[in-house]
């Protein structure tokens, strides 16, 4: 029998984030649709270099390499901002801006997973899943 965490989002941070204080910029996960979403807007905003899934047995693993920029990686904070016990949700012009624009919010809308500047530029609300900078 496998443990599987319930806050999918959660756990995938927690592995970057825990990959980064140890200095590895490579990490496994079992995979699921949404980890690949999260892991493709990490990916279009320059945090993440590359992932890959991989096909398993009972499911797959996704496979992702981080961002290094000399010997740090280019994740500095990762959180996760909406929670099971307590969900946030925001319309199209109540997104934050992270760090004056340096970082982002990823946002689970009706079109599927996007960063905050997207959101804002398709008018589009949602519950804000995770913020990196």
């Amino acid at each position: 029998m496998s443990l599987q965490s319930t806050d999918q989002i959660a756990d995938l941070i927690t592995r970057i984030r825990n990959a980064i204080m140890v200095g590895k910029t490579e990490i496994r996960v079992p995979t699921s649709k949404l980890k690949v979403a999260v892991t493709e807007g990490l990916k279009n905003a320059g945090y993440i270099e590359s992932y890959e899934v991989e096909e398993g047995e009972p499911r797959g693993t996704l496979h992702v390499t981080i961002c290094k920029t000399g010997e740090n990686a280019r994740i500095s904070e990762i959180t996760k901002v909406s929670k099971p016990g307590r969900r946030i949700y925001v319309g199209a012009d109540e997104i934050p801006v992270v760090k004056s624009g340096r970082g982002i919010v990823l946002i689970s809308t009706s079109k599927g997973i996007m960063n905050g500047r997207e959101a804002k530029k398709q008018r589009l609300g949602g519950e804000l899943l995770v913020k990196v900078y």
